[in-house]
């Protein structure tokens, strides 16, 4: 899971933010309605991807729209699932998802990114073996308070969940990549709702980073978000509350 993701908005930018989400988002849905086809009941991918744009509040008509044009309604546009690797500041392990039109165009602003802020981006597998990839099922604690902690636990061990993580604003529900739609699915059934899922890249170990290369880092994650071709990025680093608090 990327970690940057706790660090986004703390400059104030939290209309752009979620301008970026809805780009990212509607990408998604337009290719998993052009992979699967428009009816998300018959199209898991489809599914998973509005439930996660509705989370967000994305307008209902970015989404019919995103799926009318992977229906032929509109442009057609072929995306590619791209990952680049790389290190930065620190020698932290950094993969970055990318669906792209232009493979020459994204290469190169990847590229950009972690070059300008003292990382480099490397060959494919030179760190995705730091990765276990796993589908994430997340509850948000504050809206689900009177949630019995056992009980989420028999419940998702039956569903066939490999894990459960506990953080202290959230319920992480682990699954293997293959089991992810049958878990979500039996959760569902069982009245438990999630605020996001996905199946992600979760970092085998972390490694704490501070001051110049902290900083650095965070900026490079900042360029990140702000670059319509990437999804995600997934990270092994993490950055203390007294160091975040001094990078204010």
């Amino acid at each position: 899971m990327a970690k940057f993701k706790l660090f986004k908005d703390r400059k104030g930018k939290a209309d752009q933010a979620k301008n970026n989400k809805f780009v990212k988002l509607g990408r998604e849905i337009y290719v998993q309605a052009r992979k699967g086809g428009p009816n998300p009941d018959a199209n898991f991918g489809l599914k998973t991807a509005i439930h996660n744009a509705r989370q967000i509040n994305m307008p209902v008509d970015n989404i019919e729209r995103a799926i009318k044009k992977a229906s032929g309604n509109g442009e057609n546009v072929e995306y590619d699932e791209i990952y680049y690797e790389g290190y930065g500041p620190g020698g932290v392990a950094i993969m970055v998802k990318c669906l792209t039109d232009n493979r020459n165009r994204t290469a190169a602003d990847v590229r950009s990114i972690f070059n300008k802020r003292g990382g480099n981006m490397g060959e494919s597998g030179c760190v995705a073996y730091m990765f276990d990839q796993k589908g994430i099922l997340i509850i948000d604690r504050e809206k689900f308070a009177d949630l019995d902690e056992d009980i989420l636990m028999m419940q998702s061990i039956e569903s066939g969940a490999d894990d459960i993580v506990t953080n202290e604003d959230s319920f992480e529900v682990l699954t293997h990549p293959h089991e992810f739609e049958s878990v979500k699915s039996a959760m569902e059934a069982a009245k438990f709702e999630f605020s996001s899922s996905e199946v992600s890249w979760i970092p085998q170990n972390m490694v704490g980073v501070e001051g110049e290369n902290a900083e650095k880092l965070l900026k490079m994650m900042d360029a990140f978000e702000d670059n319509d071709d990437v999804q995600d990025v997934y990270t092994n680093f993490e950055i203390s509350d007294e160091e975040m608090a001094r990078l204010g």
